[in-house]
This record gives C-alpha cells, sequence and structure tokens, in this order.
C-alpha cells in the first residue's frame, strides 16, 4: 500500500526486453542498500517488485500485462518517474490509500496556470469517470490528488507549486497519457451499490 506522497524522482537508466516483458533499471537518490529485493515501489502509480539493487539504482521487471494497462511501456531511457516506497505501519499518512494498481490511462486536455499553482483538466476513460467526484481523492501518476470538478468524463485537479516542483506533474502538456487509481473507497461503494 502507498499514500500517494511521491518521495523522489528516479530516472530511467536503462531498458531491456524479455519476450513480452520488458527491465527496467531505475536511478534515484535513495540509499538502495536499504530496499531489499522483493520490496514493492510505486512507479509513477504502478507498483512494481524490485529484482536487482546497487549504488544509485535498482532494477523492476513488468509484465506485458501492466506495459498494456498503463503510460510504463512508452518510457525511454532518461525519463523521469515518480517513486514511493511502500508505507509502514506507524507512517504518516499524508495523501490517501493507494494501491499501486492503475486503472486505467487519462489524457491530460488543458494545463492552466492559476496564481501560484496550476489547474490540470485529465479525461478518463470509460468506465473509470463514473468513480471520480468532487472533493474525492485520485492518483494520477502516483500523486495524491483531491478532484475540484467532474464534468462527463473529464475533472480537473490543482496542482500547489511545491507538488509541481516535487513531481514529474509540472512537465505535463496537454495530450500527455497519464496513469489513474481512483480512490479505492469510491471502488467499494459503487460495487456494493452495484450489488445492492
Amino acid at each position: 500500500m502507498f499514500t500517494g506522497i511521491v518521495t523522489d524522482i528516479g530516472r530511467v537508466r536503462s531498458i531491456s526486453q524479455s519476450g513480452g516483458d520488458r527491465r527496467y533499471e531505475i536511478e534515484t537518490r535513495w540509499d538502495t542498500a536499504g530496499i531489499d529485493l522483493g520490496a514493492s515501489i510505486s512507479h509513477a502509480g504502478a507498483c512494481l517488485t524490485v529484482v536487482e539493487t546497487q549504488p544509485g539504482w535498482f532494477a523492476v521487471e513488468v509484465s506485458a500485462e501492466t506495459l498494456s494497462k498503463t503510460t510504463l511501456g512508452q518510457w525511454s531511457e532518461g525519463d523521469p518517474v515518480n517513486l514511493e516506497r511502500a508505507a509502514r505501519l506507524g507512517d504518516e499518512m499524508g495523501g490517501h490509500i493507494v494501491s499501486g494498481h492503475v486503472d486505467g490511462v487519462g489524457v491530460v486536455d488543458s494545463v492552466t496556470p492559476e496564481g501560484g499553482s496550476h489547474r490540470v483538466v485529465i479525461a478518463a476513460p470509460e468506465p473509470l469517470h463514473r468513480f471520480i467526484a468532487p472533493k474525492g481523492s485520485i492518483t494520477v501518476e502516483g500523486v495524491s490528488l483531491t478532484v475540484n470538478e467532474v464534468s462527463g468524463r473529464v475533472f480537473g485537479v490543482n496542482i500547489i507549486p511545491h507538488t509541481w516542483t516535487a513531481t514529474t506533474l509540472g512537465r505535463l502538456q496537454p495530450g500527455d497519457p497519464v496513469n489513474l487509481e481512483i480512490d479505492m473507497l469510491a471502488r467499494y461503494l459503487a460495487r456494493w451499490q452495484e450489488t445492492a
């Protein structure tokens, strides 16, 4: 489990292919000696398992399924990646409960400065938009955000200056694909209503 609070912007160091799967080496500022093999790390919102560590970088393997359902299949060497270590019991819950399972890929509709912040409008894929509510939580590229407004498939979020510079969200442009994970509580509530 994660909280959607990014603690490092990593960088894709190298990419190698093995059948339909892919191996990524990710550069990080974290002390990799403290990362166990098998550890779960959120990469732009997708939970991946660490398979190797070396000073300054670690490696993960990504299945063809994950590559086809997220933005990870579009990564190139040198690309920045939002990273978050798995939450530990007793950690501060700064964002919201995030599973690291990407629900779908949205597309950035617009990016507009608003004072010191930025308003980002995103089109969600169907039927994901049904689970997005004003003032609810959503994870965009692994970042926990509050939804400002919803209109059909489109929703808006406000990115404060700290988040704009401390994550990859400050690089967003109209047309960019983004990993989305809906709020876990919204998912279960919708399922309960379907079966009630």
